[in-house]
């Protein structure tokens, strides 16, 4: 113990037993706090960036990286502009598409619907719709054949199911003696796909893009074309470049221009959180503040035995700064591991609650995604451990200052 006894002083104080088991219970509860505050800290930020991923990935399953388009409607020279999109060298793939609008109808049951004209072959070059199918194969959209894969969502509005025929009914008709007929056409139900988000799996459709021409009278026009790019946090540049390589006259966007809002607002969000949050932490740490206030006050006859056979104030300091460290430490390691495990198994804790309750967290006509995700980040966890551990050492610098500052004289007066 020579030359370690204030450290040796320090550890005991944090697990006295008998007289002193109080100090030991308020020593807990301090660590307690901080633990449960990392913890929970941990948990938000990783459902905060799993949300974030996941609203990433699908939204790029479902849409491509980039696009281009005719200004005026209808591109009809789309293949010069694939083949002007493909020469570049950021740009992995393009792919033609016709988007319309109209309403399904099955039996009783109807509901709106955007339709896509996609090229299966080339469309999953270009997005991950092919890798959300539930039952059935992007390559039964053949030419001619008009069949369509729903949204699960959508089918389940229809009450629709493989092998069902759909009726497709568009606002535009055909003029005839008998006045304005609307343009209708069956469709033979061949695939059910599910990516995550109400907005796709509610509304949209997939057709084949000759299909689509001809139930949209587009002749041999399509809507735009997509890209896949190498680099996706470049597609606005890449995507310039590509119309400016071929004269322009065209629209250009991009994902993050589509869907900047929801990027955003996860960005403020976790921002705010993590600032809320942080201030928990604070409130836990300082916990340490009274805690060694009242070991300080608890142990002015200790304080005073120790300075009387030649310990240093520096001494007494470092006492307590090892009491609250080791408090903060503790706590710290403790909620690390805690929200480490809760957040690499909160999809499996969330199914598990919503099974045995009958509750379902994420309402999917309410809400984006319908999962609760996680994404643990390294970096997350050690920037929360990090200040947990500055604000528990500087939560011990006051009470251990005040104990340091302890007069022999006057704690001993009455013993």
């Amino acid at each position: 113990m020579s030359g370690n006894y204030e450290y040796w002083i320090g550890r005991r104080y944090v697990r006295s037993r008998s007289g002193n088991a109080f100090i030991s219970l308020i020593s807990a509860i301090s660590m307690l706090g901080i633990a449960i505050a990392v913890a929970v800290l941990i948990v938000v930020l990783s459902v905060v960036n799993g949300f974030e991923r996941e609203l990433k990935d699908r939204l790029l399953a479902m849409s491509a990286h980039a696009s281009i388009e005719n200004a005026e409607g209808g591109l009809s020279d789309w293949r010069v502009w694939a083949e002007i999109a493909e020469a570049q060298p950021d740009v992995a793939a393009a792919a033609p598409y016709v988007d319309g609008q109209g309403l399904l109808v099955l039996g009783k049951q109807l509901s709106g619907a955007a339709f896509r004209g996609i090229n299966p072959d080339l469309e999953s070059r270009v997005s991950g719709v092919a890798r959300t199918l539930l039952q059935g194969d992007l390559d039964s959209l053949v030419p001619g054949g008009f069949n369509i894969v729903l949204g699960v969502e959508l089918a389940d509005e229809l009450h629709a199911s493989v092998g069902d025929r759909v009726t497709a009914t568009l606002a535009e008709g055909v003029v005839t003696p008998a006045g304005i007929i609307p343009m209708t056409k069956r469709f033979t139900v061949t695939g059910i796909y599910r990516v995550g988000m109400y907005e796709f799996d509610r509304r949209l459709a997939f057709i084949n893009i000759a299909d689509a021409q001809k139930l949209f009278r587009l002749d041999d026009k399509v809507s735009g074309i997509r890209l896949a790019v190498t680099d996706i946090f470049d597609a606005p540049q890449i995507v310039r470049r590509a119309a400016i390589e071929g004269g322009g006259g065209v629209l250009v966007s991009d994902w993050t221009r589509r869907h900047i809002n929801f990027f955003r607002s996860i960005q403020i969000t976790k921002s705010i959180l993590f600032v809320i949050l942080l201030m928990v932490i604070a409130v836990a740490a300082f916990n340490i503040v009274s805690t060694l206030v009242m070991v300080v006050k608890d142990k002015q006859s200790d304080i005073a035995i120790l300075r009387t056979v030649g310990a240093t104030p520096a001494d007494i300091l470092r006492v307590f700064v090892t009491q609250g460290t080791i408090i903060g430490v503790l706590g710290t390691l403790m909620g690390m591991i805690a929200g480490i495990l809760l957040s690499l198994n909160l999809e499996g804790i969330v199914q598990f609650m919503e099974a045995t309750f009958g509750i379902k967290f994420l309402a999917a006509d309410v809400y984006f995604i319908s999962d609760l995700p996680s994404d643990l980040r390294i970096s997350d966890v050690a920037q929360i451990c990090s200040i947990a551990l500055v604000l528990a050492l500087l939560s011990t610098l006051y009470p251990a200052w005040r104990g340091a500052r302890t007069s022999p004289a006057e704690a001993l007066r009455y013993e």
